[in-house]
């Protein structure tokens, strides 16, 4: 009698647990058919730094917030066009070159920088290093330039040494991934007494010795022959180029070395 109840239960069990899938495979609610829900967003924390970084000595150049830290060549406030926009340093663009680069309030020598980037379709900018002002009219006449173009985008053909990644007027860069005008690049610049060396989107692109007589054969053969001084200074400002297009920058931070 008592298996005979033992089994009369289970058969319950199992008769109950088939109809119950097969309404379920019949109800397109549960079957899989319904729209998916709205995707969470992740919002993406900027403008930080880890303990692990703090510990390493990296600081922010950018708070995300103000430009405090920031000024114009040759001026002690920030030019009107340059930005904090949703997070990001950023200038516009009005279509003109309008020479409003702008440079860290503090100097560097030795150090390593990282920031990531995204330029407005066929865009031109840059990131310049030991910037002087006294004797220079210009934030290119004095210090090398990491180059920032769109160069799937640009309207016209350009000589190797002005595409991303290169030391603009000098050293073209090797095997460059950029992404395209709108998205976001990574810029890692190491400067570490004469050897630079660039890195675009984690691979390295270009490297050079200051001052080496491939530096000084390359200066006099090329457009910064007519510039005394030009890379020359063994400290000085980081300077980011207005060049009248749209550019944005976040995640700044630097470290001495």
């Amino acid at each position: 009698m008592a298996l005979k109840t033992i089994f009369f239960g289970l058969f319950l069990i199992f008769f109950s647990s088939a109809i119950l899938v097969d309404c379920v495979h019949k109800n397109s609610s549960y079957a899989g058919n319904s729209d998916p829900a709205d995707p969470v967003e992740i919002t993406e924390e900027i403008n930080t730094l880890t303990q692990a970084e703090i510990e390493d000595g990296w600081i922010l150049l950018f708070d995300g917030k103000t430009l405090d830290g920031w000024r114009g060549f040759k001026e002690d406030h920030v030019p009107e066009w340059w930005v904090v926009e949703e997070g990001y340093l950023m200038t516009p663009g009005e279509g003109d070159d309008l020479g409003g680069d702008i440079m860290t309030e503090n100097m560097f020598e030795n150090f390593e920088i990282y920031l990531e980037w995204k330029i407005s379709k066929g865009g031109n900018s840059g990131v310049f290093f030991r910037v002087l002002e006294d004797d220079y009219t210009t934030v290119y006449a004095t210090g090398p330039e990491y180059q920032l173009i769109d160069d799937l985008g640009y309207p016209e053909n350009l000589e190797d040494w002005q595409t991303c990644g290169a030391n603009y007027g000098m050293h073209p860069p090797v095997q460059p991934r950029i992404k395209p005008a709108g998205e976001w690049n990574s810029l890692r610049l190491i400067v570490d007494s004469t050897h630079v060396t660039h890195y675009l989107n984690d691979i390295k692109v270009v490297e050079y010795d200051l001052w080496s007589d491939e530096w000084n054969r390359k200066v006099q053969a090329g457009k910064w022959a007519e510039y005394p001084g030009y890379g020359q200074s063994k400290t000085g400002h980081i300077a980011l180029q207005d060049h009248g297009d749209s550019v944005w920058f976040r995640n700044i931070k630097i470290r001495n070395l």
